[in-house]
């Protein structure tokens, strides 16, 4: 297993870490009733944080942050030295969290994306884990947080015996949720975006090549132009060139430190 902590990455801390290595610490979490945040984050979870200072202290307070994308494990091994030769993608690290989750009876909360989108996947997991069980499912309201709200999701949680929580609510939305979850909750919560609709069968993966190479983005490019152009096309081009800017030491990309205080509004 590879677990060698937090490294800079345009001011955004992700972890130099494998499967392995990331499944086993929210495992250990899960079992040992201990808050934990983690997300996995692509190219565009990055530029959120470059381009959102209040977003990038969040992100650098969640316990692991996975280099979900080709292009940050290079930018990790550009810049640190780490040698990783595998990303940490929130879709198969999810399979490999609920795999281990199976097998040690931990049940586990689905909680974001549609009635539809869940409807789906829920069955989809149970053919895939059998002895996995689901200790509730409740999808996103699509709108900002009630005073007190938050208290209430967390009450639901918790009485319903979950061990982890599963968020797909979306970048940086999850994170926000997280981010501001993990205080009233002993148990892992754990951002995983994509993964909601890439198992439920609503989205089709790239070929092996196409992930292997980085060119995700230019596959979900070709499948929602409209939606994720400025994503891709804008934020790609800035990404790669902070990273050089960072490699060349002409520019400092200074981490802020890890935010402390609850956000004001999240959406839920």
């Amino acid at each position: 297993m590879i677990s060698e902590g937090k490294r800079n990455v345009l001011g955004v801390l992700v972890n130099v870490v494998d499967y392995d290595a990331a499944a086993a610490e929210v495992i250990s979490a899960a079992r040992e009733r201990r808050p934990f945040a983690l997300t996995a984050l692509a190219v565009h979870g990055v530029m959120t944080g470059v381009l959102d200072p209040p977003h990038n202290a969040r992100l650098n307070s969640f316990d692991l942050v996975t280099p979900d994308g080709q292009p940050v494990r290079w930018a990790l091994n550009l810049l640190h030295g780490a040698n990783l030769t595998d990303r940490v993608y929130g879709p198969t690290l999810t399979l490999r969290v609920l795999a281990r989750a199976a097998d040690e009876g931990l049940p586990v909360y689905l909680y974001g994306s549609t009635e539809e989108t869940l409807a789906r996947l829920v069955p989809a997991l149970e053919r895939r884990f059998p002895a996995l069980k689901f200790a509730g499912v409740e999808a996103s309201k699509f709108r900002p947080v009630q005073p007190g709200e938050e208290n209430e999701i967390a009450d639901r949680i918790r009485s319903s015996g979950a061990r982890l929580v599963l968020v797909g609510l979306g970048c940086p939305r999850q994170e926000v949720f997280a981010y501001a979850m993990r205080p009233l909750l002993d148990m892992p919560l754990l951002a995983v975006g994509a993964a909601f609709d890439y198992h439920a069968g609503l989205l089709r993966k790239p070929p092996a090549w196409m992930q292997r190479a980085g060119l995700e983005w230019l596959w979900r490019l070709g499948l929602e132009p409209r939606r994720l152009w400025q994503r891709y096309l804008v934020l790609n081009p800035a990404y790669a060139t902070r990273v050089a800017a960072q490699w060349t030491k002409l520019w400092k990309a200074t981490p802020p430190p890890p935010a402390v205080d609850p956000p004001s509004s999240f959406s839920v």
